[in-house]
């Protein structure tokens, strides 16, 4: 599933994901570019985008870099796979995220979390048209309650948001793409989400996950822990 692009500045919100996670979860965010080297391999494969999409990819991989530290270990050569996946090291899930303004990394120990996907987009309501591609009819009905219970939220883009992290959970699991349709999205009012997998990973075809609100972020995230 591809992003619309964000057009304007995330504001305030540097530990807004963070917030979501168990202390698994190893989570590291920023709210400008740094000024980070990339790896002669990530250098080469981002070398033909323009200066703005290279200083986001630099970011959120010295973002990766920092969040892997807190467990002990080297960031990798991550240069995407074919799906846009980060690559990252045995024994490990993340998942990276970025919007103007804002970018993260989020880690952890594949022992302890299977699957981890995180997103954050600006809280402004999506193109004219865009929810009916991705929502269901119900789902449609869901932003709408939204609206009435939290009319600061922008409910669609939350939408958004919420099966983009999905898709981040479970396509390194599945291997397979993930269409829109395929994630039934049930958002509440109190920071929960539900999901119904079409094709869930694992024969699992429901996931749980958080979401907040932050000066004009939203972000959610999925995280799947190991059974114990």
């Amino acid at each position: 599933m591809a992003a619309p692009e964000s057009e304007s500045p995330a504001a305030a919100g540097t530990h807004l994901l963070a917030a979501l996670m168990p202390p698994s979860v190893r989570v590291a965010e920023a709210n400008h570019d740094v000024d980070a080297p990339l790896l002669p391999p990530e250098a080469a494969h981002i070398s033909g985008a323009s200066a703005r999409r290279r200083a986001e990819f630099a970011t959120v991989r010295y973002l990766a870099g920092r969040a892997l530290a807190e467990l002990g270990l080297a960031r990798p050569v991550m240069v995407p796979g074919p799906m846009g996946e980060p690559a990252w090291p045995d024994g490990v899930v993340g998942s990276l995220t970025h919007c103007l303004g804002y970018r993260a990394a989020a880690v952890a120990r594949a022992r302890e979390v299977t699957a981890l996907g995180i997103d954050a987009e600006p809280s402004r309501p999506l193109a004219r048209g865009v929810l009916e591609r991705i929502a269901s009819p119900a789902e449609r009905e869901n932003v709408c309650a939204l609206a009435e219970a939290l009319p600061g939220v922008a409910g669609d883009r939350l939408l958004f948001s919420i099966k983009e992290a999905v898709y981040k959970a479970w396509f390194p699991r599945a291997r397979k793409s993930l269409r829109f349709a395929d994630a039934e999205v049930d958002i509440r009012p109190d920071g929960a989400f539900m999901v119904r997998l079409a094709m869930g990973p694992d024969g699992c075809a429901e996931l749980t996950g958080r979401w907040a609100a932050g000066g004009d972020l939203l972000a959610s995230a999925v995280v799947m822990k190991a059974s114990v």
